[in-house]
């Protein structure tokens, strides 16, 4: 599977994925750039249907990918698993904003369907 770098080496991309996914689940949206969205979207899809699954081992591997952020996990499982339970895939959704400032990036808005 083909995924993007982001220009940073693989210990700080995961973090960063994982933060904004964390992000997503507690506030319900982020502002990023375009590319962090896209990516982010294939975790947050994923951590949505391990709460659906809502077995102990995808809880752990929930657990796992969001460095023991219990909160997060229990909104996954508890909130957001019986908010999506009819749906199959497509929790997210991107809106584009505006280009950013500094480096002219466009910005977008990820945020749970």
């Amino acid at each position: 599977m083909a995924y993007r770098k982001l220009g940073r080496e693989s210990r700080k991309r995961r973090s960063i994925l994982a933060g904004l996914t964390k992000t997503v689940i507690k506030n319900g949206s982020v502002i990023t750039t375009e590319a962090r969205a896209k990516e982010v979207r294939k975790f947050v899809e994923k951590m949505i249907t391990y709460g659906k699954k809502g077995t102990l081992v995808s809880r752990r591997k929930a657990l796992a990918f969001l460095n023991n952020d219990t909160k997060a996990v229990e909104k996954i499982f508890n909130e957001l698993a019986k908010t999506y339970e009819n749906r199959n895939g497509g929790y997210t959704r991107i809106i584009k904003l505006t280009e950013r400032i500094g480096d002219d990036a466009l910005q977008v808005k990820l945020e749970l369907v």
